[in-house]
């Protein structure tokens, strides 16, 4: 099958469309700047861009939100015009990659006696509760706090299974995953800085292709960040990019 951003969850609410651009809302997590922003259609003008900017600014102030949001078609660069007024008003432009790989391209792996990968039951969701808390909190206690009800969202979800990697019995690691008929998507995977470059993050990406070794596995990764690299030794095949913009007010 052909994979595309199409494939990817959105953690949000389609609000409004038109033949511009779709509004995305996500009053559960009002925080999450991935979960409310304006998606392009196609290019606008910088005129139709401003508009949009007046609409979601005024939107967002409305429901206590201090940013402002918007991605861009798949596949293609934003115009010089839009960039430069971007950058002119103090926008961070980033992008993000989608990459797929089949559970048997990724390279072997050994068991390692002091990792343990464990599905999120009844009985480890509060230490993978916590252990998101301690790295949610970092953008702040609204965000943590509210990532924990998305968070218990999702461990009820049929179409979600949630991982709690441990490092000789200490949370160290969790993530994601996101299943559908043809897909299993790796997200939000991380391990605490005090146990990274131990190989917990590729067991636990091991875990998902042992368990999902039917399925395509999907990811994406941020353009600008070192994961990505991780990724392509993994056999991770790169299938496109998107541009994304965005700025948090006072």
């Amino acid at each position: 099958m052909q994979i595309t951003f199409e494939n990817i969850h959105k953690h949000t609410h389609l609000m409004t469309e038109n033949d511009l651009y779709q509004h995305y809302h996500f009053p559960e997590m009002l925080s999450r700047y991935d979960s409310n922003y304006i998606e392009f259609k196609t290019f606008p003008t910088l005129d139709k861009l401003k508009e949009a900017e007046r609409y979601l600014r005024d939107f967002h102030r409305k429901n206590g939100q201090k940013h402002v949001k918007f991605k861009f078609p798949v596949n293609e660069r934003v115009p010089a015009d839009l960039v430069n007024y971007l950058n002119k008003e103090h926008y961070d432009i980033g992008f993000l990659e989608l990459y797929a790989i089949e559970p048997n391209q990724f390279p072997k792996v050994k068991d390692h006696p002091d990792i343990e990968v464990q599905i999120v039951t009844n009985q480890n969701l509060k230490a993978f509760l916590a252990l998101q808390y301690q790295q949610d909190i970092v953008f702040g206690s609204n965000f943590a706090n509210q990532k924990v009800e998305l968070n218990k969202w999702i461990f009820e979800n049929p179409n979600f299974m949630q991982l709690l990697a441990l490092y000789k019995g200490t949370p160290a690691g969790t993530v994601d995953v996101i299943i559908s008929e043809d897909t299993a998507e790796i997200d939000n995977l991380g391990v605490d800085e005090a146990f990274q470059k131990k190989g917990i993050g590729t067991r636990i990406q091991k875990f998902v292709m042992d368990n999902f070794h039917d399925k395509t596995v999907i990811l994406v990764a941020d353009g600008q960040d070192t994961p990505k690299e991780m990724y392509k030794r993994q056999n991770y095949q790169y299938l496109g990019y998107q541009y994304y913009t965005q700025k948090v007010e006072d």
